[in-house]
């Protein structure tokens, strides 16, 4: 089991909870693609920057999830920014820089966040039904939510898809919460 990105829960609600994640570095790729090709195409450039394909050739431990973002929630948006989080403690000063320029490391800040989690392959059906069932929950509760979708999936894609644990992770706007 590797490293999971790092949280603590502030309060459970009915059918979600809502989060503060602590400070990370991700790394990042932008991908141009339907959802179901769009993690299959950055992974390999991902895993590439992890597996030594930086400039320092040092491997760097895998962690989870792997993220599936989108900045807006349209289908019409075929953008996706797929990320793994650096292991706990990493800081962007202190990470090699990619071989591959498509490869971005970007800080993130403590973030409040509201967050759902579902069993199964986290297809682009099963996904956007997740994330409207939290869209609705939160705002029954008065929870202003940003723009973005985070698709976190944090088993390998060989294990069965009914087995595998998946969550929806949407940023909170603070003055709300």
């Amino acid at each position: 089991m590797s490293d999971r990105q790092e949280f603590r829960v502030l309060r459970t609600y009915e059918d979600f909870e809502l989060r503060e994640y602590l400070p990370c570095v991700i790394a990042e790729v932008k991908v141009s693609a339907q959802y179901s090709s769009s993690t299959s195409s950055a992974f390999s450039t991902l895993f590439n920057y992890i597996s030594k394909g930086n400039k320092s050739s040092q491997k760097i431990a895998m962690t989870a999830p792997v993220i599936t973002a989108q900045k807006a929630d349209t289908p019409e948006t075929a953008e996706w920014y797929v990320s793994f989080v650096m292991p706990s403690g990493s800081t962007f000063g202190h990470l090699p820089h990619p071989n591959d320029s498509q490869v971005t490391l970007r800080e993130l800040d403590t973030e409040i966040c509201v967050a759902k989690s579902f069993r199964g392959k986290a297809t682009d059906e099963l996904s956007r039904k997740i994330t409207q069932e939290l869209r609705i929950s939160a705002s029954k509760v008065n929870i202003a939510l940003s723009d973005e979708t985070r698709i976190c999936r944090f088993d390998p894609p060989f294990k069965p898809g009914f087995l595998q644990y998946n969550e929806i992770v949407i940023p909170a706007h603070l003055d709300a919460v």
